[in-house]
């Protein structure tokens, strides 16, 4: 069991644990945007990233596992400056603000990150695909995290989604460009409860029977 400090606090972790495990460990907060626990490490966003004794620069703290005697700094100023960097591009790219309740937004106020110094080329909403029955979708607010596809691989083992496009243009699919409805989709709600963007969102049972109601 390797015991390893984290921002000087000394916590036993076990064999495989990454840095970020046992910084949760030691009640550190490390913002993270691809993460989520239920899913397998992805290491895509460098936003998790930390300072490690001995390392050339920060390292993403959700893939790296723990070794006897690591020491970890959460704070570490270059780590903070680059993940900062990170979620300013990410935001740069949307339409707007993201909502207060969203991860991303919780995440740039950890990271003190505001309005973008620059716009990116803003995603497009994708006006041809009909409406899903049980998910409401803004494709204009994907940062392509990759936990939707995860999520409906990994948790509903359902294989529905695909990431599509690159740069810019990189976002989310049903099938094979085939759209929600005529796709392999259960409407598990998979994807959208591990959405950290409100880029798929459940609609409310409520909300459909209102709906029904006013037709």
């Amino acid at each position: 069991m390797p015991r390893v400090s984290i921002d000087g606090v000394a916590v036993d972790v076990p064999e495989g644990a990454t840095l970020l495990e046992a910084a949760r460990a030691a009640g550190r907060d490390v913002p993270t945007l691809c993460f989520d626990e239920r899913l397998a490490p992805f290491g895509a966003c460098r936003v998790c990233l930390v300072g490690l004794e001995g390392a050339p620069g920060p390292v993403a703290s959700c893939t790296t596992p723990c070794r006897e005697g690591a020491v970890v700094d959460t704070r570490d100023p270059v780590a903070r400056r680059v993940a900062g960097a990170v979620v300013e591009l990410v935001l740069s790219e949307l339409p707007e603000p993201p909502a207060a309740h969203t991860e991303l937004a919780a995440v740039a106020r950890e990271l003190g990150v505001g309005a973008p110094r620059w716009t990116g080329e803003v995603h497009g909403a994708r006006e041809d695909e009909p409406p899903h029955p049980y998910l409401a979708l803004r494709h204009e607010l994907c940062i392509s995290c990759g936990r939707c596809v995860r999520a409906c691989d990994e948790v509903q083992g359902t294989f529905a989604l695909t990431a599509t496009g690159r740069g810019f243009h990189a976002n989310v699919a049903a099938g094979i460009d085939e759209g929600f409805r005529a796709s392999a989709c259960v409407s598990c709600g998979a994807c959208a409860d591990t959405c950290p963007t409100d880029a798929i969102t459940e609609v409310s049972l409520l909300a459909l029977a209102a709906e029904g109601d006013r037709a």
